[in-house]
């Protein structure tokens, strides 16, 4: 009985060591999860500095991730939007037109008070004398794109319209592109400025330079192409060509000094002509003087043989 009293207390004991073995076990566990938990998913309230504090010597430390920046707005002129939203259609007007005028100074002069008129510019002209004194002109107005078909109606009231041309080119594709590029290349610009700010090597500084020169310099390309097509759309270009009616019948009046004129240019045609002729007949005049030449020295030839033979004496009859 002592000794089966004595099995039951050594198998109590042991039992009472497992529970205690398991108990520390789980104990442990729960510690190291709530550790692991801590560490992986730490509180937002927290900061960084008080977050890696947290952690125990000896830890794994995880690298912050660097919160998205947002992307530089779009600098373009109003009424553009940024990739991904619609903008206003852009198009360039053109206009030439072709007048029969009165007299082309006047003519001139009135376009420049229109052009001024509608807030447009004088671009440029050309001016010009015909040999029967008639005057033309080409001159070239650029007017605001709200005012071109107003421009366009008073242009053709200046005179007698022959010959018109209207054309409106849509840019919007190309601008939308341009947009675009631009936005990357301002984004690229950016990024370059924050690797050179942390950069420490001097040759790693001139590398990063250098990216940004030439990315600087691709924009400044493409802010060029925009200044260029927003000049266009802005304020239209009109070419107007002019030129004073023809006299009836030809020019009107006598003058002396037309008359030599056409006869100095008649006289000067007439040996010009005449030299043209000369050089295409000069082998057949060679080769016809040769012939010549040929034949006359055979005349000579047989007159100088019937010469020198005698006569021969014909016989008496008797």
């Amino acid at each position: 009985m002592l000794f089966m009293n004595r099995g039951n207390f050594v198998t109590l004991f042991l039992l009472v060591v497992v529970i205690a073995i398991i108990s520390a076990g789980c104990s442990t566990l729960s510690a190291g999860s709530g550790q692991k938990s801590l560490a992986s998913s730490p509180n937002d309230a927290t900061g960084g500095a008080n977050y890696e504090a947290s952690i125990g010597q000896g830890d794994y430390r995880p690298v912050p991730t660097p919160a998205p920046t947002q992307a530089p707005a779009s600098t373009g002129n109003p009424g553009t939007a940024d990739k991904g939203t619609l903008i206003d259609q852009k198009l360039i007007y053109t206009a030439q037109v072709n007048l029969e005028v009165p007299e082309v100074p006047a003519s001139i002069d009135r376009l420049k008070a229109l052009a001024a008129a509608k807030g447009g510019y004088f671009a440029s002209s050309t001016f010009s004398t015909q040999i029967n004194d008639r005057r033309t002109a080409t001159v070239v107005i650029r007017v605001p794109a709200n005012e071109f078909e107003s421009v366009l109606a008073g242009v053709k009231e200046i005179g007698k319209v022959t010959s018109a041309n209207t054309k409106g080119e849509d840019v919007t594709a190309e601008y939308v592109d341009l947009l675009a590029r631009k936005t990357t290349y301002q984004n690229q610009i950016a990024q370059y400025n924050e690797i050179m700010k942390k950069s420490e090597k001097v040759e790693d500084i001139i590398d990063v330079q250098e990216q940004i020169d030439r990315v600087q310099t691709s924009l400044d390309q493409l802010e060029g192409r925009m200044r260029y097509l927003n000049n266009r759309i802005d304020l239209s270009t009109i070419t107007v060509n002019m030129a004073e009616k023809e006299p009836v019948g030809g020019d009107t009046g006598h003058s002396f000094a037309r008359t030599i004129n056409e006869g100095i240019s008649g006289l000067v045609g007439m040996i010009d002509f005449l030299i043209v002729a000369l050089l295409v007949l000069l082998p057949l005049i060679i080769i016809g003087a040769a012939g010549y030449g040929v034949y006359r020295w055979h005349q000579s030839k047989k007159a100088v043989k019937a010469v020198d033979t005698p006569k021969q004496e014909t016989p008496e009859k008797k």
